[in-house]
């Protein structure tokens, strides 16, 4: 790969790293071509796109991304397989099921780079199954504020016959 190829592929990563705003970095060494098509194919079905580079050029493309991301460089080493997704937590769900019931330990996180926040190790993975997307904390936030002003009306609409009733007897009174 000469120099001017070689820059492409590092624009593409950078591309898509601000395309997705979120990527996780994996490891898949010592899985069958079976296994990799399979983890490509569940990728594809969750709208995460997968994609192989060299560890130098993930990290010039990271290198180039707003804000200081050097934590996760400790995380290139051997070999790395980026998924880029839009969903903070699609990634990490989706590893946790390809583990799950195999006994199997691959793909392994080695790092995780989700809005704007860096996650190194294998050990993070829970803490990012259990991150909440963007959508659904709009959601909780639109909840929480309908909330308040749904006991409100309800208040004031069955409060309301009681006010006019107290007004109606207090004019037959006077």
């Amino acid at each position: 790969m000469n120099r001017e190829e070689k820059q492409e592929v590092v624009l593409a990563l950078q591309e898509k790293m601000q395309e997705f705003g979120n990527f996780y970095i994996t490891d898949t060494s010592g899985l069958s071509v079976e296994k990799v098509n399979n983890i490509r194919r569940k990728c594809f079905e969750s709208g995460i796109e997968m994609q192989v580079a060299k560890n130098t050029l993930i990290k010039k493309a990271i290198e180039g991304l707003e804000g200081d991301a050097s934590e996760i460089f400790p995380a290139l080493k051997g070999q790395s397989a980026l998924l880029f997704s839009k969903v903070g937590n699609g990634p990490a769900k989706l590893i946790k099921s390809l583990r799950k019931g195999k006994g199997e330990d691959k793909p392994q996180l080695k790092g995780a780079y989700v809005d704007t926040a860096i996650f190194v190790g294998d050990n993070q993975l829970d803490a990012l199954v259990s991150l909440k997307s963007r959508e659904e904390l709009i959601g909780e936030i639109i909840g929480l504020l309908q909330s308040p002003a749904k006991n409100v009306v309800s208040a004031l609409q069955s409060g309301g016959g009681k006010i006019a009733g107290i007004v109606k007897t207090l004019q037959e009174r006077g």
